[in-house]
């Protein structure tokens, strides 16, 4: 099922209008989970980081044995095409993706040179300014590299986020903030997460456990170029209660703050909007 409207579909060399058939019942991303995807964002006629997408997602693709069969400059120039058809003033979820063909003789690894590819560009709106959510514990927890390809936005890794996701929803709030396998925390169910505490942004250090997202890393070099004092370190639960702020940052919508964390409530506070300016700032100035 769609995510958005107004879909165009790039496949076997040419874009396509509509959410059209890519995937065969048969190919290995079917059946056994070879799919990796990434997510840039076009905004006003700008898509921050859009180089850094389709890089990221050759390398997810090069992590699941999956041959990468498109360049990281001529996916842009793909992109850019088929975003010609779109308004300026449309908000568009970017997907370039890739999937396995073919196994070798075990079906289970993925043949070389046996790829599937194809971008999806779908109308979704960006949240309002004031948009918030709320966060939860779960009892799942991220996996590390010895479990899962937690190196790689693999396909295969997200019906464990859903689980997250539906316990918190189960229980009232919109999101989980999810620890990793020593407990301590690693994301939220569908992002990044920040927190601030007297003027200090904290985020959980990178451990192997969680992409470090592209949008992350930006608000990052963006807060330190602002003066602001930025420290990727280890934090607990209790860390999060104790927060002036907490944001969530992803490709989605950026930056979105959290209102509240089980029963401990927080504002939009000064330093959750600060990041917002700076990443629109930084995106226009880049064009």
């Amino acid at each position: 099922m769609a995510t958005g409207t107004q879909i165009r579909t790039y496949f076997q060399g040419q874009w396509h209008d509509g959410d059209i058939p890519v995937i065969r019942g048969a190919d290995h991303g079917a059946w056994l989970g070879s799919n990796v995807f990434d997510g840039a964002r076009y905004v006003n006629g700008l898509a921050p980081d859009l180089a850094a997408h389709c890089a990221r997602v050759n390398r997810s693709a090069q992590a699941l044995m999956v041959t990468p069969t498109v360049t990281r400059e001529d996916m842009v120039r793909i992109v850019w095409d088929g975003l010609a058809a779109f308004p300026k003033e449309a908000a568009v979820y970017i997907r370039p993706m890739y999937w396995a063909l073919d196994g070798d003789a075990t079906a289970i690894v993925p043949l070389a040179d046996a790829t599937g590819f194809a971008i999806s560009l779908e109308v979704i709106p960006m949240a309002a300014d004031d948009a918030t959510t709320t966060l939860t514990r779960t009892r799942f927890r991220r996996p590390v590299m010895e479990d899962a390809v937690v190196n790689a936005k693999a396909a295969c890794l997200y019906p464990n986020n859903a689980r997250m996701l539906a316990e918190a929803r189960a229980k009232g709030f919109g999101n989980a903030l999810v620890g990793d396998a020593m407990g301590n925390v690693a994301e939220s169910a569908t992002a990044n997460v920040f927190m601030v505490k007297d003027g200090t942004v904290m985020t959980p250090i990178a451990n192997g456990t969680f992409l470090s997202g592209i949008t992350r890393a930006r608000h990052i070099k963006n807060l330190r170029a602002d003066g602001t004092e930025v420290v990727e370190t280890v934090l607990t639960f209790d860390d999060f209660h104790a927060a002036d702020e907490i944001f969530l940052s992803g490709n989605m919508h950026k930056v979105t703050p959290v209102s509240a964390f089980d029963d401990t409530q927080y504002q939009i506070g000064p330093v959750t909007r600060r990041a917002r300016a700076l990443y629109w700032d930084w995106a226009r100035s880049e064009g």
